[in-house]
């Protein structure tokens, strides 16, 4: 049984099909790459699977079980955390409260409710110990190198323990350093059972970290292949239309 089973999904925008009967299926531990060129689709799957909103027609199923997600909240309830391309972190902030931020733990002192910082602190350090980052959760966001923020946002979907991790552009604009840093930490979340879809344009990086490559072109998908089964030129191909489909 998989962990994320979707049965001919589409969206219309109006008399704008950008998705037409897709399927896709992820197991727990398991890594997808999602390429296509822009406009293919990508963004609007994932803000789908993420709850951003309703398919116009097909089934979503977590562990076999038919789902309904009508906000992101849903999707988060059902073991579902989306890393945005922008990341949506504060800057002004530190590692911890990004981590935390609408999730923080309070601590009771007599009548009064105050912010556990010590806790969250304790915790946020936890999670960049176990993800192998150097981050640490007093560092402000701003003084961040492009694979510390990562880290943090990253860290801040392991905060409920997700089945699934979605990825979107996780390695762009950063130095070589960094993105190195940023494959490291998606190996991270294989190696303890976590599933992520990885949105990316990078070729290197979808065939270092990822399991399977899915290609989506106009809305349909046109590939979903073993990493050891196809090549970056097959790929390319697909992307581009030079291959009709594999």
């Amino acid at each position: 049984m998989s962990l994320l089973e979707l049965k001919e999904i589409t969206k219309r925008f109006g008399a704008i099909s950008a998705l037409q009967g897709v399927n896709l299926a992820i197991e727990a531990g398991e890594a997808v790459g999602l390429m296509g060129d822009n406009g293919a689709g990508k963004s609007t799957l994932m803000k789908i699977i993420a709850g951003n909103f309703p398919p116009t027609s097909g089934d979503i199923r977590i562990d076999g079980n038919l789902v309904s997600f009508n906000k992101p909240l849903d999707a988060r309830n059902s073991g579902i955390e989306i890393v945005y391309q922008d990341l949506a972190l504060c800057d002004n902030l530190t590692a911890s409260a990004n981590v935390f931020l609408g999730r923080e733990l309070k601590k009771k002192i007599g009548p009064f409710s105050m912010l556990d910082y010590r806790g969250m602190n304790e915790r946020a350090g936890e999670l960049f110990t176990e993800l192998k980052s150097e981050t640490r959760p007093r560092d402000l966001v701003k003084q961040m190198s492009g694979g510390q923020r990562q880290a943090v946002a990253i860290a801040r979907t392991r905060l409920s323990d997700p089945k699934l991790v979605l990825m979107d552009e996780p390695t762009a604009a950063i130095s070589v350093r960094q993105v190195a840093e940023v494959l490291s930490l998606i190996k991270r979340l294989k190696d303890t059972g976590h599933a992520v879809v990885l949105v990316s344009h990078r070729m290197p990086d979808v065939f270092e970290v990822c399991d399977r490559v899915a290609v989506l072109r106009r809305g349909i998908k046109v590939a979903d292949k073993s990493i050891d089964q196809t090549s970056t030129e097959e790929v390319t191909g697909l992307i581009t239309g030079a291959v009709e489909a594999a």
